[in-house]
Parts: structure tokens; sequence; C-alpha cells
């Protein structure tokens, strides 16, 4: 092919200060030379690749691995997918200071990795990934994998990475590199704007080469800042609250970002206000009475009763998602306001809140010296009301963790003792299926345990990988990383397994094992009646029916599991599921535990309300009455006006 020169951009050929390199390998040495910093920690920020070679990227980055990659690990994935998961445990693991990667070949291995890019945009999470893209000079069209659009034909498949990507690049000529690679190195380490980088190569641009200056190779330090909010907002959000009778505090995902766990606990204590915990933050709030756990649709039934009549909200780096804000109807005091604080002015103003941006740490120390000055603490009468909602969350719990007559023993009893053989030195990763309610709702995070949701995105799918991810992230960490999944998400993506024996990282891999997509049947009959479960289950096809209502599928999750190289047990009591707890801490390498558990039995309801569409139409009494009541509680849903700064004076 035609060299690329440096001279096409007035670089000095020939002279001592460029690097002749094709683009594949200048992107390798780039990275290595790349670092964070936060709180005086520096580390690479990218540590290295995950990739699948194919004719896309194998004589390309793959080369440029195998000749550049000093100090640059590659990854062997075993599905596209799977590698973006992994980088985004790596991620979570590294406090987003760190993350991994990620190439596949041009066509499906690339559009394989949209639905990874779409988990970590909505979960504020870094990776970096490089899909490979048909050829860039056109002379073979249509080549293998390229999609033909019939009026714009600079479009490929990897266009579909747009819309859930943070930053979007496609490299057609190799100088675009001294512009792209630092754009992408800034965007993964702004805690604003970090999310998905995608940069695109087509195939014959990966390999082309170009005289790099030399100084694009000088290692640099990103610096993550921790942002202060400006003075005035500080003093109008510590106004508000100091008016307020019953706040309560919401601690999302970015408590955990900012290390604020410590300046959260204090703020609650000295004043009086009880925290309840999103997804993300789950484990972030105090280890006190003032703790009053899950909030919303998965939330206590204490948490919801405060949230029900507070008069101030104070969120501290959420999102404010449906489950939540119960899809905004959580919320029923009329004259509730809502200060949130946020890194993000973005989120910073939903729900109409009065914004603080800047970092949560930072802004929790500047609001509590406001407030303490102000000589402000809740009333003895709203800290027994909240004392009397723990009580009432502590019976539900008591109830649901019974042994029921006739009964197999329930997701919940298994989450129990996992939560009891838990320390402070493991870790829990968790992000789809029933497991997220019974973790979010019922687990008590005074063990330390880390836990780690992801259920911005609820993908399927993620929990494997982002387990070894994290194993990756923390090699030498001393605790277990535990995965908690059901077998849904099992049969879809189990393979990454066969990554961990391969990088002998070891993760305990826990199975709920109930037959089927059970957590979806609770909605399905609520909706439309008793009886009303449709494709859920794991069924034979019925002879007389013709839909999957024949007999239960049998199929060995452990078997599979050791087929792949893992410590396996299959376990259908709490004795024996305890037991392969502590066997499971024995072994060397990944371990499955499979527990059979009672399928239709979940924790006891809430009664929030979670907006999903329904049949406003239909013929069967139960999708009548089932659709009459959820609109009952759309009726609860409002609009929350913006709140603002007191007037002076």
């Amino acid at each position: 092919m035609t060299s690329t020169a440096a001279a096409d951009i007035g670089t000095d050929v020939g002279t001592k200060n460029v690097r002749r390199r094709t683009v594949a390998q200048a992107i390798v040495e780039y990275l290595q030379v790349q670092y964070s910093e936060l709180d005086g920690e520096r580390r690479r920020l990218v540590a290295g690749m995950y990739g699948i070679f194919g004719h896309g990227n194998s004589v390309g980055l793959a080369q440029g691995i195998d000749e550049y990659g000093v100090d640059f690990p590659h990854y062997q994935g075993k599905n596209e997918q799977s590698m973006v998961h992994a980088a985004i445990g790596f991620a979570k693991a590294s406090n987003r200071a760190a993350t991994l990667a990620c190439t596949a070949s041009a066509g499906p291995g690339s559009t394989n990795m949209i639905s990874g890019a779409a988990t970590a945009t909505t979960n504020r999470l870094p990776v970096l990934l490089f899909p490979a893209d048909i050829i860039n000079n056109r002379f073979g069209d249509p080549v293998l994998q390229q999609i033909e659009h019939p009026v714009e034909r600079d479009v490929s498949a990897n266009d579909c990475f747009r819309p859930v990507s943070r930053y979007f690049d496609r490299i057609t000529h190799p100088a675009q590199l001294l512009s792209t690679l630092p754009e992408a190195m800034r965007v993964l380490t702004d805690p604003v704007e970090t999310g998905a980088v995608v940069v695109c190569l087509p195939q014959d641009i990966q390999g082309a080469e170009f005289d790099f200056p030399e100084s694009f190779f000088t290692p640099r330090v990103w610096h993550i800042r921790r942002r202060p909010a400006v003075e005035d907002e500080i003093r109008d959000a510590a106004e508000i609250i100091r008016n307020a009778q019953r706040p309560l505090l919401i601690a999302g995902g970015g408590v955990r970002y900012s290390k604020a766990q410590e300046e959260l606990a204090r703020f609650s204590t000295e004043f009086g206000i009880p925290v309840s915990e999103t997804f993300a933050g789950k484990g972030s709030g105090p280890i006190s009475e003032l703790n009053v756990g899950a909030l919303g649709v998965t939330g206590t039934v204490g948490a919801n009763e405060i949230a029900d009549g507070a008069d101030c909200v104070i969120t501290v780096g959420s999102r404010l998602q449906d489950f939540i804000t119960a899809s905004h109807s959580l919320f029923q005091n009329p004259d509730v306001k809502f200060v949130h604080l946020n890194v993000s002015s973005f989120d910073a103003h939903k729900m109409g809140s009065f914004p603080v941006v800047g970092d949560a740490r930072l802004s929790l120390s500047a609001l509590r010296e406001w407030l303490a000055a102000a000589g402000y603490g809740t009333s003895e009468a709203f800290r027994s009301d909240v004392a009397d909602a723990q009580k009432a969350t502590r019976e539900v719990r008591k109830h649901d963790l019974q042994a029921f007559p006739g009964e197999k023993m329930s997701q919940a009893q298994v989450i129990e003792v996992l939560n009891k053989q838990a320390t402070s030195e493991d870790a829990l990763i968790l992000g789809s299926g029933g497991v997220v309610e019974g973790i979010h709702k019922a687990w008590d995070p005074s063990n330390g345990t880390e836990i780690h949701f992801e259920y911005a995105n609820s993908c399927m799918g993620h929990e494997i990988p982002a387990g070894l991810g994290y194993r990756l992230a923390r090699p030498d960490a001393p605790g277990e990383v535990f995965v908690l999944i059901g077998d849904g998400t099992y049969l879809m993506q189990p393979t990454e397994l066969v990554t961990a024996v391969q990088e002998r990282k070891k993760i305990i891999t826990v199975v709920i094992d109930n037959r089927g997509h059970q957590c979806i049947w609770p909605l399905q009959v609520s909706k439309g009646g008793p009886g009303r479960e449709f494709g859920t289950q794991y069924r034979e096809r019925g002879n007389t029916s013709g839909r999957l209502d024949g007999a239960v599928l049998e199929f060995d999750i452990a078997a599979n599991a050791a087929s792949m190289g893992c410590a396996a047990w299959s376990t259908t009591t709490i004795e024996e599921f305890s037991a392969a707890l502590t066997e499971a801490r024995k072994v060397e390498g990944p371990a499955v535990i499979v527990a059979k558990v009672e399928p239709w039995r979940y924790l006891s309801g809430n009664g929030s309300f979670w907006d999903v569409g329904v049949p406003m139409t239909s013929q069967r009494p139960g999708s009548q009455e089932g659709t009459a009541k959820h609109l009952e509680g759309r009726a609860r849903q409002r609009y929350y006006a913006a709140t603002t700064a007191p007037e002076a004076g």
C-alpha cells in the first residue's frame, strides 16, 4: 500500500523527533504511557486490552499489541459484549480511575459490543472501545460484513455506537490520532462526561504508517479533580435544608465514586437525617440506626414511608431513575423540596432539584459547616418516626426469611446465608433479575462487603465478566469476589468463566436456579391476573397447546460450569448451600454454586408504583383489572416544580 507520509501535515520527516508507526502500533505505545491520578494515587489509565481477533483487527491491533505491547496485557475474551462488561467491572474496582480497552473484528464482532457500551454510558463508567471498521479506501466495495446504505455511503455498522457513546470518532487518517486519543483520555477521566469512548478503526487504516511526533509518546498524567461547588449554591442549599422538619438523604453511586461515605455518615449523624440508598449507592450509607436502607420500587417499607412524608429530599450523586423515585410517585408531601449534590449539572437539576454542582464529598463537608453554624437538627419526634419505620422493615424482613411449609429454600434465604458469610474483605457483583430486589431490600451492609450493582441498564450477562474485571483490577485483594445471578443470566453469558480459568483469576458465582425469568412472573400476574404468565419459564412446548407450557426443562448448570474448568456444586437446601460456600472459599480457581430455589417465592411488596406499559384494551377480566389498578398508580405520579433559593432577607 502507499505510505501515508508525515509531510501531509508538515512533520519534519527524517529527523529524530518522529516515530514511524502504524496506527495500531501508535495506539498501543500511546496507551502504555497514559496515567490517571486521583487523590494523589497514580496508576495506568488503560491497563490492558481485551480482544477477539478476526480479519478486521488481527493484522492491525493484534500485531501492534504483539510487537509493541511491552507492558500491555491482552485478555482473550469469549464474547465481545462480555469484554466490555469486564472493562466495566475493572473501572468500578478502580473507582473510575482506570479501565481496560476492548477491540473486536469488523461487523458483528464490533456490534456485539454495543450493549456493553450502553451499559457503561448509562452507568457513567469509563471504557475504551476500538471496534474494527470496513476498509476506508473502498476499492473493494462491498466488502465482507459491510452495510450498504443507498444514500449515506460513509455509514457503517459501527455508527450504531453513536447514541450509546460519550465520545465517538472514526479514524480515516493516521494524523487524527494526535487529537483523538488525547480527547478520548480526557473523556475517560472526566467524572461528568465519562462513559463509553468509541474510536472506530477501518481495517486498512490500522496498518497505515505515519511519522508521529516523538512528543506524542511522552508520558502524561490525567488528573481527576475534585471540583468544589460555588459558595452561593452551598449557602442557598443549606437554607433550604435548614427549614426542613422531615428531611431524607438519598445516597447514590456518586457517594462511592467520591469516597464520601465517612462525610455522609457524619452529616447524617450530626443532624439526625435518615439515609436511603439507590442501587449504585447500596452500602454507601452509614452503619447506624439512621440508615433506612433501599428506596423505591425495591425499597424497604420503612424507607418508603419516610420518603412519602419527606419535606426535603437531599440527593447525593444519583441519576434518580424510575425505580428509585417510583416513577415520580414516591414523594407525596405537597411541599416537598429537592436539593441535589452532583458533579454533573445535568443530573443535579433533575426533578426540579436545587442544584449543588460539585464533588459530593466537598459539597457535603461545606453544607455541614453551614448547617452546624445554624444549629440545625431534626426533632426527637421525627427520629422516633424513623425508628418506627426501621422496626416495620425488620418485621417484613423476618417474615420473608422464614421457611415456608412445603416449599424449597427461598431466594431470600440463600441471600441471607451469603450475607452472613461475606466479610468486609469481599466484594459482591450483581446487576439483573430477582436478586436485585433481594440485595437492594434485604442485604444487611453492616458486614462491610463492597457491593457493585449494575442496575442503570440492568444488562443480563453483565455480572460474570464484571466480576472477572473486578478481580483483574484487584488481583491481590485478600477477599473473595462473589457474583450473584439467576439461571437466565447464566444461560445468556457464562463463557467468561473460561477466561477466568485461563487467567487463573478466582470468582465465586452463585446461581439462583428457579427455571426461568421468574422475576417477570409477578409483574405479568399483577397486570394480567392469575395464570397469565407467558414466555418467562423454561418449559417444553406443550403437545396440545403448541405453547411453552409443558414440562419444566431439565438441565444441569453445575455440570456445565464444571465442563468449563470451574469447581461446581448443585444445592437444594440451605445447609448444602452454606457448606458449598465454605468449600468454595478453599478452592484456588473459579467456582460456581447453584442454589435451586422455590420458583415463585419473592420478597414482600412495599406498595410502591412502577410505570410500565399496560394493555389499554383487552378482553380478559384479569388484564382489565390489572390495567385499572395500574392507572390508579399513575394518578399518584407528580410533577415536582423547581426548588428555588429562599428570598434574601
